[in-house]
């Protein structure tokens, strides 16, 4: 699998230089203060650039496998943490939303694997205090959730490279759950799907192992092929869509389905706007049962 995603990269972005071994992740972190009170000193005060800048390095300057990533070999991803809660203490309640993204070969467009929405991103953070990680020991809630997003970005950036290339860091993420399980909350089985706990259960699920099979399908099959193939592109895509569907009835309420259509769910539309519009016609009803959330503007597709 590493080798296609080289060869690939290399087809991208070799004129862009020097190939220099280094971490894996390119991520961004940002903090907004925007829903603290006033009395929870709100912009006023150094430490959440602090933790800003600290996330970022832990995220960014640690290494999380064993193979050697290039400069452009880095796998791109956002966090915005929003704070609705601080203590004098440095408790703090937050959500976050973590966004993965990778290239389309040939092309300057990047497709996004993950758009995770977490709405228990909670930590404790005293200032000036390193951030440090074992995957043997639970540490801390703030370098646990940190170390799950590392791995789950690693298993759908490799999953989208080769057919179930991310199993090792999908199994790292639940060992990652497993031993935060005594700190509660959104590390549990609890009845919010949308937790940590159900995003690493559905990664290894064995029923659902289809739809990361293929998840690879879409990406390195189809969208690295696009442009030369595009009805035959949509053509894969439907049967995918068709598999999910299939699934689905099967499987109900699992958070994959949820993860899918919030990362693809502009890109799908975008895709089948170019299509004739008796494809446009038959599809709208399958992605509209799919996706309920988005169904207003997958009917505009029929138009």
């Amino acid at each position: 699998m590493k080798k296609h995603k080289l060869l690939l990269l290399l087809s991208l972005f070799i004129a862009h230089g020097s190939w220099l071994h280094g971490q894996e992740l390119n991520c961004k972190v940002s903090i907004s203060t925007d829903q603290l009170q006033v009395n929870e000193q709100r912009g006023a005060t150094t430490i959440y650039p602090e933790i800003q800048n600290i996330i970022q390095e832990f995220l960014n300057n640690r290494r999380w496998t064993n193979d050697n990533f290039s400069t452009e070999e880095k796998i791109n991803c956002s966090l915005s943490i929003i704070l609705t809660k601080a203590t004098s203490g440095g408790d703090y309640e937050a959500n976050a939303n973590f966004q993965v993204r990778r290239p389309i070969y040939g092309t300057g467009y990047e497709t996004v694997l993950l758009n995770y929405v977490d709405k228990n991103f909670n930590f404790k953070y005293v200032a000036g205090t390193p951030l440090t990680y074992n995957d043997n020991n639970f540490n801390d809630n703030l370098t646990q959730m940190l170390a799950f997003y590392a791995y789950v970005a690693l298993t759908f950036d490799y999953d989208s490279f080769g057919k179930m290339g991310g199993t090792n860091y999908a199994q790292k993420a639940l060992n990652v759950v497993n031993l935060a399980q005594s700190a509660g909350g959104a590390w549990t089985a609890s009845n919010d799907i949308r937790n940590r706990y159900w995003v690493s259960e559905n990664l290894l699920n064995q029923q659902l192992q289809p739809l990361r099979e293929g998840f690879y399908t879409y990406h390195r099959v189809v969208m690295d092929n696009y442009a030369t193939n595009p009805a035959g592109g949509r053509k894969q895509i439907t049967d995918y869509l068709n598999l999910i569907k299939q699934i689905s009835q099967s499987r109900p309420g699992q958070i994959w389905y949820r993860l899918f259509f919030e990362a693809k769910f502009l890109e799908l539309i975008n895709i089948y706007s170019d299509a004739p519009l008796d494809e446009r016609k038959k599809i709208v009803p399958l992605l509209s049962s799919l996706d309920p959330n988005n169904s207003e503007a997958y009917r505009k597709l029929g138009k």
